[in-house]
């Protein structure tokens, strides 16, 4: 049944990403899994294959940190494969310190937020050519604690770990839901996710000491929004445990969903 359908996961070598590869492919699906190490993705596809009997699976090498190199990979997705049937933003980072990148934009926002937006701003044509088409981003229940400092966003003012995580994963709902708006009356649907906390790397380097559950249960609600059909038409959510959840009230604002999307648009053009 899946056999024609793409899916491109980013973030697949480690945590969520990764058992998540796992179970799409055993799927059926056609999978495209991205990484930042060539060496571990080529590893990680021989893998699946091996494990899952599925051959189609494609490597795409980038590094999120810098959007030159997501806009190549988005060209490499695009000449490989004209039809998406599902785009799944994975890819995450947390940063003990303030970093930036070649541009001069903070780490944390540009991996967790700013090459998703290019990626799927880049693939939305494949993505209209599949009959229904899928774009999920991996959020967190920490966009609770989000700011939206339109004269700080790139934290110079004021850096911590968690609150630059935590603004990211605010900006990947006041995405989605933007973008979900902009995709009315279009075949594409796009949703969002708490994974809940999950035993990851991510969670070790970024909270120390705090117990996580399985990445089994963790990549059950990507899967969940990326295969289902009951599913199907739903759009503009964000999910817990597969259900449709509150967001934060700073989410639900329709002016800042839109400055937001436009700032970010601007950042592209830098």
């Amino acid at each position: 049944m899946n056999q024609n359908k793409v899916i491109i996961l980013t973030g697949a070598t480690d945590g969520i990403g990764r058992e998540g590869a796992f179970q799409l492919s055993q799927k059926g699906y056609i999978l495209g899994i991205h990484g930042r190490n060539k060496t571990k993705l080529e590893l990680l596809k021989n893998e699946i294959v091996s494990k899952t009997g599925n051959s189609e699976v494609y490597t795409f090498q980038a590094d999120f940190s810098e959007l030159n190199q997501v806009k190549e990979m988005a060209e490499q997705i695009k000449n490989k494969f004209p039809k998406i049937y599902c785009l799944i933003n994975n890819a995450g980072t947390i940063e003990k310190e303030r970093k930036v990148n070649s541009l001069g934009l903070e780490l944390t926002f540009v991996v967790n937020h700013l090459s998703h937006f290019l990626l799927t701003r880049e693939l939305l044509e494949c993505l209209k050519s599949e009959a229904h088409a899928r774009v999920i981003t991996v959020s967190s229940v920490a966009h609770r604690n989000g700011k939206i400092d339109f004269d700080d966003l790139q934290m110079e003012k004021f850096y911590s770990a968690y609150q630059s995580y935590a603004n990211s994963k605010l900006a990947n709902i006041l995405f989605t839901f933007e973008l979900s708006k902009r995709l009315e009356g279009t075949n594409i649907t796009a949703n969002c996710l708490h994974p809940g906390v999950i035993d990851t790397k991510l969670l070790r380097e970024g909270f120390p000491g705090t117990k996580g559950a399985s990445t089994q249960e963790g990549c059950d609600n990507t899967v969940y929004l990326a295969t289902s059909e009951e599913v199907k038409n739903i759009t503009g959510k964000y999910f817990i445990r597969r259900d449709p959840a509150e967001v934060s009230p700073i989410a639900k604002d329709l002016e800042i969903r839109k400055r937001f999307w436009e700032i970010s648009e601007n950042l592209l053009r830098v």
